[in-house]
């Protein structure tokens, strides 16, 4: 007969890890991040950061395993409207099943459709990228931040949701898809080696050109659904917004030395994103907005006047957002192919 192993001796220590746990209450918007950070657990600037997956608050352990490169100051990673931007991305999620008014679209003119159908798969493509790029930096981000991977993860699946709606839209009424995009920006965006230089590359200028793409569709698509389409990705694009302008501005007031190497990144960012090389110019994409602006191929000269118009809009708010982040001498050292916009 086989011995019995011994029953292990209890450890219980974890029970007397905190003397007076304090409750919650909730607010009107229910068990928000804000009201867990009041309880004395809100992100610190001096808070040890030990690279293990230990989320800011719970007691160390001393055998831990790190999980590899983490960001080891507050300052690499934060921004201060992360934990509302969370909060609003979670209550404000949309199907594109079942949000879109699909049963609504109705045959449009063959080079109305196509035109729809050129944008729709180029922002498919782009909003694919646009999930991709923050999916890469997760595991570089400590736990002390975590409220900064959760709003990552909610721009994750707002990005998705995007692919998954552009792309439906151009199958979804006799379009198709078409050509792919320049393809270039999104390149800039996956080779960045640096947070901070993918969130002012990605969220303050990139997102910030299509955000404009999307208000100004909301007001041409040529039906209901495709004006549904744009004012719910527009609202998702807020967020993303957001919170690249707060963390560059936390990045600039707590480390001002980082202003040149931020302009250096947006110096090589604007030298692709104009002049033909950017998705916005790029041929397919520019003769498919002008046709939806001017109102078919006869007005193609309105469409294009109309279009230049919309990229001195991209320029002028991509500056402002720049202005609000605390670098407002960025309209000083505009690249040439984003200058003649500014003014």
């Amino acid at each position: 007969m086989s011995a019995t192993p011994e029953t292990p001796a209890l450890d219980l220590s974890w029970l007397d890890l905190f003397d007076e746990p304090a409750a919650v209450e909730p607010s009107d918007r229910g068990l928000t991040l804000e009201a867990i950070a009041a309880n004395g657990l809100a992100a610190r600037e001096d808070a040890p950061r030990d690279m293990t997956p230990r989320l800011r608050g719970a007691s160390a352990r001393a055998n831990a395993h790190r999980q590899g490169l983490t960001y080891q100051t507050k300052a690499d990673v934060w921004a201060d409207q992360c934990l509302a931007l969370y909060e609003e991305a979670v209550q404000r999620q949309w199907s594109s099943a079942r949000d879109i008014p699909w049963g609504e679209l109705e045959p449009l003119p063959d080079e109305t459709e196509r035109a729809v159908c050129q944008l729709a798969t180029m922002l498919a493509e782009v909003e694919f990228i646009a999930g991709d790029v923050p999916g890469q930096w997760l595991p570089s981000i400590s736990g002390d931040e975590f409220e900064v991977g959760l709003f990552l993860m909610s721009q994750i699946m707002d990005e998705a949701r995007h692919t998954d709606v552009f792309r439906k839209r151009a199958l979804a009424n006799g379009g198709g898809l078409l050509a792919q995009g320049a393809g270039l920006g999104l390149r800039n965006l996956l080779d960045a080696k640096d947070f901070t230089e993918m969130s002012v590359l990605m969220h303050v200028q990139a997102e910030g050109f299509v955000q404009s793409m999307f208000r100004m569709g909301e007001l041409i698509g040529p039906t209901a659904a495709d004006k549904r389409i744009f004012r719910m990705a527009a609202q998702d694009e807020s967020r993303h917004l957001a919170f690249g302008v707060m963390h560059l501005k936390h990045v600039l007031a707590e480390t001002p030395e980082r202003r040149e190497e931020i302009h250096h990144y947006l110096d090589r960012a604007e030298e692709r994103s104009g002049g033909g090389s950017g998705d916005v110019t790029f041929p397919p994409v520019f003769e498919s907005l002008a046709i939806l602006l001017g109102g078919g191929r006869d007005h193609f000269d309105e469409g294009v006047a109309k279009f230049l118009l919309l990229r001195r809009r991209q320029v002028r708010e991509y500056l402002h957002r720049l202005d609000v982040a605390g670098l407002g001498d960025r309209r000083e050292r505009l690249g040439p192919a984003l200058t003649p916009f500014a003014a």
